[in-house]
């Protein structure tokens, strides 16, 4: 399985491996809203020693070159967390993507910019075949991103994905996808 690249740039961002002093930035910047982790599979953190533990976890993927890869995303000329986008590598030449972006950053394109540059990069590995994400029937804005980064609706999940926000019963999700 090739391995993604350890960062990367876009015309305004740049995605960087997490750090092990992130944790009061990314809580202060969206993992501490619970306007931002409404339709995610985990809850708003209110202290930064569970966040810390998350990001010694996704350094470690990183380490070993599998599971969650996760990059912070930072303005270009910054060094400060606005979001995060990662990917798993699947069996079978499949990768799903994940994403989420500080409130104060939704509506100017910033997460389908991300996914753009990471779905091409997927796309041009000779033994990935398909770029996948899904998100909650009820977050249009999220299928949008997906869109607007080539993907293509295909259908709706049943019952695919819970939601701890909302409540305990997996939920229905829009999945989308670019395939080669």
């Amino acid at each position: 399985m090739p391995r993604p690249p350890s960062s990367f740039a876009t015309a305004r961002l740049v995605g960087r491996m997490p750090r092990a002093d992130d944790g009061p930035a990314v809580l202060a910047s969206y993992a501490g809203d619970p306007a931002v982790t409404r339709y995610l599979s985990w809850r708003a953190y209110d202290r930064v020693e569970p966040l810390n533990a998350f990001l010694r976890e996704c350094m470690a993927d990183w380490e070993k070159g599998s599971g969650h890869l996760a990059w912070l995303l930072c303005l270009k000329g910054t060094d400060t967390p606005i979001g995060s986008i990662g990917v798993t590598l699947e069996s079978g030449g499949r990768a799903m993507f994940g994403y989420v972006l500080a409130r104060k950053f939704w509506g100017h394109g910033f997460a389908a910019e991300a996914l753009t540059f990471l779905v091409d990069w997927t796309l041009a590995q000779p033994k990935l075949y398909r770029a996948w994400a899904f998100c909650d029937v009820e977050n249009p804005a999220s299928v949008r991103v997906m869109e607007k980064a080539g993907l293509v609706r295909e259908g709706i999940l049943r019952r695919w994905h819970v939601c701890p926000t909302l409540g305990p019963e997996p939920r229905d999700c829009v999945v989308c996808a670019k395939v080669k």
